[in-house]
């Protein structure tokens, strides 16, 4: 098991993204053509790609929403891989890494279809907010935040 510290061109990362895409193209249905526009991975400095047995299972990754916050993106686990802690240890690894380079906050956005993950941040201490733009006028969206 290993992780790995990275960029959006990683094909690791890639690949998962493809996996993650599709299975969000199910979940959120009619809305998936809104949310995909803001799940774009080009310029992503800051992503971790999670290995079991050199196999690349899951990843994560945030950029900067305002000078004190990043945004959590594209969080994923295959689904061979889930419920063995994998999302947990990627994200604690997000929040350090954004941390370490100054950030006090994070905040991320997912939906009500996808109870795993809702569940997931709030174990992990990520409180429901208001939804933030551009997600405000989404009923399917639940946004978190934590501090770090």
């Amino acid at each position: 098991m290993g992780i790995k510290r990275t960029n959006s061109d990683d094909i690791d990362f890639i690949k998962l993204v493809v996996l993650l895409d599709h299975d969000l193209a199910i979940r959120d249905g009619e809305d998936h053509a809104f949310y995909n526009q803001f799940n774009k991975t080009d310029a992503i400095k800051h992503v971790i790609v999670f290995y079991e047995n050199d196999i690349a299972v899951g990843c994560g990754a945030f950029r900067e929403k305002k000078e004190d916050t990043v945004e959590i993106k594209r969080m994923y686990v295959h689904p061979e891989h889930r419920k063995k802690g994998i999302a947990s240890a990627v994200l604690a690894a997000l929040e350090i890494w954004a941390k370490e380079v100054g950030y006090d906050y994070t905040i991320l956005e997912t939906g009500k279809n996808q109870p795993e993950a809702i569940n997931l941040y709030q174990k992990l201490n990520y409180t429901i907010i208001p939804n933030y733009p551009p997600y405000e006028k989404m009923d399917n969206s639940v946004c978190m935040k934590k501090t770090l």
